[in-house]
């Protein structure tokens, strides 16, 4: 299963979740950015790889509906409502991204 993790700036928070999920059996990830700024901007290719989008927030699940309304069409876009708060691996951060997405992929498996 491919997961694509997506924020606003790739920075902190789907950094995050790509680096706890990597090495996890039978799932491939990667993190995105909406903004334009982002150390790697979401592009049409990782939305034709994913399985499964999880955003972090609303506004990132409508930047993508919008910007890619044609391929999102086939594709589960998860809104994990984890705010821009956290650094980095910040602990806190870390449980959320495990449980919220956890949770998840209990309800599609």
């Amino acid at each position: 299963m491919n997961l694509l993790f997506v924020c606003s700036r790739n920075q902190w928070r789907s950094p995050t979740a790509e680096r706890v999920w990597q090495n996890v059996p039978s799932i491939k990830v990667r993190s995105a950015g909406t903004s334009p700024r982002a150390k790697r901007t979401v592009s049409e290719a990782d939305i034709r790889w994913a399985d499964q989008i999880f955003v972090m927030e609303y506004r990132h699940k409508k930047q993508i509906s919008q910007r890619f309304s044609d391929l999102v069409q086939s594709c589960a876009i998860h809104v994990l409502d984890i705010p821009d708060d956290y650094g980095y691996m910040d602990a806190e951060l870390v449980e959320l991204l495990e449980t919220r997405v956890h949770d998840i992929l209990n309800e599609i498996a």
